[in-house]
């Protein structure tokens, strides 16, 4: 793989230009339209070597110490993704005891008991203007275990998921996903709800991460191939975020990156950090002390990182640069394949020229 990898000539969406383009990969989504929230879960087909990195100043999150490379946990079963804030994390609950109804997890106890491992991570969409009245009984339990049965390797962007109830910046933000494929090889994937304080796109829309676009069924996976760089004249991107006077509460970027390549932990974890640095070419500012910033990285081991073991590094390197790449074009996707809502506008019903 790693010859692959420094190719950077060749890349290309995968089929789907989805994460579920890698082998093994399914998403499932469930989504709750009166609270105005949802729920993303990531499921591989077997145990993934793991790892992840939270930068953001305001995460909640379950299991992410589990992931840390001195601990003893390596493998997790699945990813679970949620809005509603501490609410949300109940949907890893519902998550782990429908894995464990089909006896995956660790084997502990006498007799064994199934010890499924769920890592999970929430965003803030609280205020969006939901009924959030749920009393004792908020529905993330029941959006983790619908999120869980509609697993599949296709599924929608947009206001979907842990993403229908997201605002990114002053626009609709939501749930996007990219692949990225060398030759006839998908070897990065990711999907991100996307809710950040700041901006994805300069004051007359282009993307900050338009650049990294890449052609999909013969048109860009997202804006325009005629779009301007966005550094040329374009308004500061603190303009279009949510500093400028909406609840900077209301925040939060989570997402998953799935590799084919056969990680370690400690490698996991490397290109998690470097995937972050996809936040920081897609939306301005990130990681403020408002947004709970967390990605995992899920190793399916289905290749080889290098065929020897001193190109590891330098292979390890290559596969986090197009992480990153790939969660800034999801990233983007993500706004732009979100609807108009109550709480805030799509980014194409604001900039139709970008039709």
């Amino acid at each position: 793989m790693s010859d692959k990898l420094l190719d950077f000539a060749k890349l290309t969406p995968g089929p789907s230009n989805l994460i579920s383009d890698l082998d093994g990969i399914m998403v499932g989504n469930a989504d709750d339209a009166t609270a105005i929230t949802g729920v993303s879960v990531v499921v591989p087909d077997a145990p993934c070597v793991a790892g992840c990195a939270v930068p953001g100043g305001g995460p909640g999150t379950r299991e992410t110490e589990a992931l840390q490379p001195a601990n003893l946990v390596e493998r997790v079963d699945a990813v679970c993704l949620s809005g509603g804030s501490v609410y949300g994390l109940d949907a890893a609950s519902a998550v782990t005891a429908e894995l464990g109804l089909q006896g995956r997890g660790f084997n502990m106890g006498s007799p064994p008991v199934v010890s499924p491992i769920v890592p999970a991570a929430i965003l803030f969409d609280i205020g969006n203007g939901g009924a959030k009245d749920w009393g004792d009984s908020p529905p993330y339990h029941r959006l983790g275990k619908e999120a869980f049965a509609a697993r599949a390797a296709e599924f929608a962007l947009g206001n979907i998921g842990a993403g229908f109830g997201a605002q990114a910046g002053q626009l609709k933000g939501g749930l996007g996903s990219a692949s990225t494929m060398l030759d006839d090889d998908v070897c990065v994937g990711a999907l991100l709800a996307v809710n950040p304080v700041g901006a994805v796109c300069d004051a007359q829309g282009t993307f900050w991460a338009q650049h990294l676009a890449l052609d999909y069924e013969g048109v860009p996976e997202f804006g325009r191939a005629d779009a301007r760089s966005p550094h040329a004249g374009a308004s500061h991107p603190l303009a279009a975020s949510k500093l400028t006077g909406l609840a900077v509460g209301a925040n939060t970027t989570v997402g998953v990156v799935a590799v084919a390549a056969d990680l370690t932990p400690a490698e996991c974890q490397r290109v998690a950090i470097m995937a972050q640095d996809g936040l920081a070419r897609a939306i301005r500012p990130i990681h403020t002390p408002f947004d709970g910033d967390t990605i995992f990285v899920l190793a399916t081991g289905n290749r080889p990182l290098a065929d020897e073991p001193e190109l590891r590094p330098l292979a390890l390197a290559a596969l986090g640069a197009l992480a990153a790449d790939c969660v800034a074009r999801a990233t983007a996707r993500a706004v732009w394949f979100a609807d108009d809502t109550a709480f805030a506008p799509a980014y194409r019903s604001q900039f139709p020229i970008f039709e």
